[in-house]
């Protein structure tokens, strides 16, 4: 996590602005990872018990996890997003801010099991994400029931981003107790 922070800060020191484009480019193909983790990350706090934000940011994170799902290398944006830019200085700021949380991660994940972080990993977690992002609607009905399919997804966002395998299958069976959860308050309302 350091590593991408430092990349980021890296770029926002040679240029004014830093564009989402740019920063995509800069995190590489860990950036599914961060884009499906940070939203979901999101629903977790107390906002998630927003009616709607929920849904509207599974939303967000089905877009991104079905192209990985279809095996896409780059993710797609709308350019109105990927030209949309940051002044160095908010760039600068925010990795500074985020230091603390990138080490603490760093000090608690590493590249274990590895083989559950390569192809075809990923898609199958992205499948995963895509299916728990289905549930999320459902779980609407009761407040903040969002929170197991959403921590399931961010689990998973956090194991492609860091490439730890042993949090890709915690974050795998989270996910199937999170469809389970998502299919049992379907049915049961």
């Amino acid at each position: 996590m350091e590593s991408i922070l430092n990349r980021l800060d890296d770029r926002a020191g040679q240029q004014s602005t830093v564009s989402v484009a740019g920063a995509m480019d800069e995190i590489g193909n860990r950036s599914f990872g961060p884009l499906i983790l940070l939203p979901a990350l999101l629903v977790i706090t107390p906002i998630g018990g927003v009616p709607g934000v929920p849904t509207l940011f599974a939303i967000t994170i089905l877009i991104f996890a079905v192209q990985v799902a279809l095996g896409r290398d780059s993710l797609w944006l709308p350019h109105a997003i990927r030209n949309r830019s940051v002044e160095n200085d908010s760039i600068h700021k925010a990795t500074q801010k985020a230091r603390p949380v990138a080490s603490w991660l760093d000090s608690h994940t590493s590249e274990r099991l590895t083989a559950l972080t390569r192809r075809p990993a990923p898609r199958v977690a992205a499948v995963m994400v895509v299916l728990l992002c289905l549930t999320v609607p459902s779980t609407e009905i009761l407040p903040f029931a969002s929170l197991m399919p959403m921590s399931a997804i961010a689990l998973l966002g956090l194991a492609i981003t860091v490439r730890d395998g042993l949090l890709m299958a915690l974050g795998l069976i989270a996910g199937a107790a999170g469809l389970i959860g998502g299919v049992w308050l379907l049915i049961s309302y």
